[in-house]
């Protein structure tokens, strides 16, 4: 008989995130200030991170310990399930044997909590009161308005402006647990009353959006930026996806050949796939693909160049290292927004370059057509 679903306990959720830095045989090119283009220290991050999370950004640890606090609220749905699509496989006549890791069972529906829950403890330790984050879909900002409410904390939310409009159903999600959302760009910050009189018609981009909202973190006090997605200590984060999943594929006495994951920013995928592919930069299973999967309407990956760009559209942040379209491209306003971010993971960018990993772009209508075979 078929076994359709792998489901652990609660005492089996892991203790420890994973670095994959560690195992990298070189670090991903370092960060740059956003103004002088020199190197950019801990220092340089300060007033725009929690310290807690920069401390994790810059670590070379293998394993970082989960606190309680955060691993309490965790275990309200997690772990998540993983499930073996037999149905599916028969359906589509392949000899493969499918298994997907499910993350909706969160309150906000998504992964996203994941990286939120413990961005908003490090936040609630250093005694903020509140962050301000982007958002594109919506779904990072129902995860951490989620959190921040768990540990009392306020949360400003800039929704780019196309999402806002398509689903509104995000915003009163968002809204329910105590965020302030508004649409991107905005006349709250002088990044967006400068984008919006250059185009009062845009739709926007999840990079007006961070500039709004690091510049909003920024000029108030007690206040600190969060992002979701992009880079290393959120994918850190989302490393318990897959840190579950190997013992659920354990439990299924297989193990992966071809590991498979969606990226806007690249933390979904990074989260299932980073723990795996330990075992590959260990050299244990040198054959293991490792495929990033990005939307047509935004090919960072396939399309863009590999070299430094600012994380968004007033070159406020950081400059990172990665594939990218460029920091000012403002991408069709397709379904999928949380797909819509010019760059990558600059982690995802480096296991790219070093040919440890894969990139596919695919079209919204083929995505839909294979969910719709999904379901």
């Amino acid at each position: 008989m078929t076994q359709y679903k792998y489901l652990l306990n609660e005492t089996d959720m892991p203790t420890h995130w994973y670095n994959i830095v560690a195992d990298m045989k070189t670090p991903p090119p370092p960060y740059r200030h956003p103004v002088t283009l020199e190197l950019l220290g801990p220092d340089d991050l300060a007033p725009v991170f929690p310290k807690a999370l920069i401390e994790q950004e810059v670590s070379q640890e293998r394993w970082i310990e989960i606190p309680d606090e955060v691993s309490d609220v965790l275990k309200m749905w997690r772990p998540s399930p993983l499930y073996r699509a037999a149905r599916w496989e028969k359906a589509l006549d392949t000899p493969a044997k499918i298994y997907y890791k499910w993350e909706g069972v969160s309150p906000a529906g998504s992964h996203k909590p994941n990286t939120a829950v413990a961005q908003a403890y490090y936040g609630k330790q250093e005694g903020l009161e509140g962050f301000a984050t982007e958002t594109g879909a919506g779904q990072w900002g129902c995860a951490l308005a989620l959190a921040a409410q768990q540990f009392g904390l306020k949360c400003k939310v800039f929704m780019v402006a196309i999402s806002f409009q398509q689903k509104p159903y995000r915003r009163v999600m968002m809204e329910t647990w105590g965020g302030q959302v508004v649409p991107s760009p905005s006349t709250e910050t002088q990044a967006g009353r400068n984008i919006l009189a250059a185009n009062p018609e845009t739709s926007g981009s999840l990079g007006m959006a961070i500039s709004e909202a690091i510049e909003y973190a920024v000029t108030r006090e007690g206040w600190k930026y969060s992002l979701g997605s992009v880079v290393n200590f959120v994918l850190l984060h989302q490393t318990v996806i897959g840190l579950e999943a190997m013992k659920q594929m354990e439990m299924a006495g297989d193990y992966p050949d071809i590991l498979i994951g969606c990226a806007g920013g690249g933390s979904n995928a990074a989260g299932l796939i980073y723990p795996f592919l330990k075992e590959k930069l260990d050299g244990n299973r040198p054959n293991l693909r490792a495929i990033f999967v990005e939307s047509t309407a935004c090919p960072s990956m396939t399309r863009g160049l590999y070299h430094y760009d600012w994380g968004d559209t007033a070159k406020t942040g950081p400059v990172a290292k990665m594939h990218t379209v460029g920091h000012n491209f403002v991408p069709a306003p397709v379904h999928a927004g949380g797909l819509r971010y010019h760059g990558i993971a600059p982690t995802i960018s480096h296991l790219l370059e070093n040919n440890m990993a894969e990139a596919r772009a695919y079209h919204q209508n083929a995505v839909f057509e294979a969910a719709h075979s999904f379901a």
